[in-house]
């Protein structure tokens, strides 16, 4: 597996963000108009804090990878003109420290994209996801054949 070169979110991008519940609604209308370069439309604060911080990461990450918004409008301008989602590349990764959730019987189990992308999960690594089954969770069904006979 091939190891990923997107670096994680920056922490003064990270600190932007969750700073912006403490924000006033005029420093919240500045910040728009600094990154946007014109009014807010709405004057609903979620709406402003959530295309805020979109634009933050926007800005961080076309530093990292510069190709990406281009790759987004493409594929935003493909579902427009077809109505249909192209499948992704099987070559995308998932960003370093990435944290993965999922509940299974009432105990959530957490994997953490490493910086090599492999997967942590309960201090092991692993290749790939579908290796990682937690030992109580019962095998797939229907895997092979039954030696019941």
């Amino acid at each position: 597996m091939k190891a990923s070169t997107v670096p994680p979110t920056p922490p003064s991008v990270v600190a932007r963000i969750a700073g912006l519940p403490d924000l006033s609604i005029e420093e919240m209308r500045a910040l728009w108009r600094e990154l946007f370069g014109s009014d807010n439309p709405t004057p609903n604060r979620q709406f402003m804090e959530r295309r805020i911080a979109y634009k933050l990461q926007e800005i961080e990450f076309r530093k990292v990878d510069p190709s990406l918004l281009e790759r987004n409008k493409r594929r935003i301008k493909a579902l427009v003109e077809t109505g249909k989602a192209r499948k992704l590349d099987r070559d995308i990764r998932l960003m370093p420290g990435t944290v993965l959730t999922r509940e299974y019987q009432g105990v959530e189990h957490r994997v953490t994209v490493a910086q090599d992308g492999q997967y942590e999960f309960e201090g092991r690594r692993y290749p790939s996801l579908s290796m990682i089954r937690p030992a109580r969770s019962p095998a797939r069904a229907g895997r092979g054949r039954s030696s019941s006979a």
